[in-house]
């Protein structure tokens, strides 16, 4: 998925948060950070809901930045409802029983996605939370000092023990980490 205007993001200069909010609010002061400290520490983009360092361009006018990060036009398919066509491959078995499925291979194949979701929402919302946080851990703190045991008690969901070992890390690193470990922890 790529970065649009409305994507939460979290921008670091260094240790240092320097903005949060929606992608071209961010790159607005990214940009405005960049002008005033061309030279400064590094600056990096988090996409708050996967943790992933994102790029945005943000040569030109604050008009062609917003152009630019502006969602692309969506293609076939049923745009009212989100829904995108792409390809699944399958064995002739498997179109077979699909296809006899009442409304067809796409209803069928919806519901047993729906099925399934529910059944994994718990598990599947803690390992993304865990996947996040430890992006943004590896990124920020990954040559602080116990790293490496709290990247252990974050899959541990050991909670005390993480928040021990980052309690020394500079508060925003501190703190964003913790937030974004806050479905591993039940929070």
């Amino acid at each position: 998925m790529s970065v649009t205007a409305e994507t939460l993001c979290t921008a670091f200069r260094g240790e240092r948060r320097l903005a949060a909010g929606d992608a071209l609010s961010v790159a607005r002061a990214v940009r405005a950070a960049l002008d005033a400290e061309p030279d400064g520490p590094p600056l990096l983009v988090f996409d708050d809901a996967t943790g992933k360092v994102v790029d945005i361009d943000l040569r030109g006018s604050d008009d062609e930045l917003a152009w630019r990060l502006s969602p692309p036009p969506r293609g076939p398919g049923r745009p009212k409802l989100g829904v995108v066509a792409r390809e699944v491959t399958l064995l002739p078995r498997h179109w077979d029983w699909l296809n006899a499925q009442p409304g067809g291979a796409s209803v069928a194949l919806r519901k047993l996605v729906d099925e399934a979701r529910k059944g994994g929402e718990a598990k599947d919302r803690v390992r993304r939370a865990q996947e996040t946080a430890y992006r943004v851990m590896l990124e920020l703190a990954g040559d602080r000092p116990g790293y490496e045991e709290a990247v252990r008690a974050l899959y541990a969901a050991d909670r005390a023990r993480f928040e021990a070992l980052t309690a020394d890390w500079p508060a925003d690193v501190r703190d964003y980490a913790g937030a974004m470990a806050a479905d591993v922890f039940g929070d």
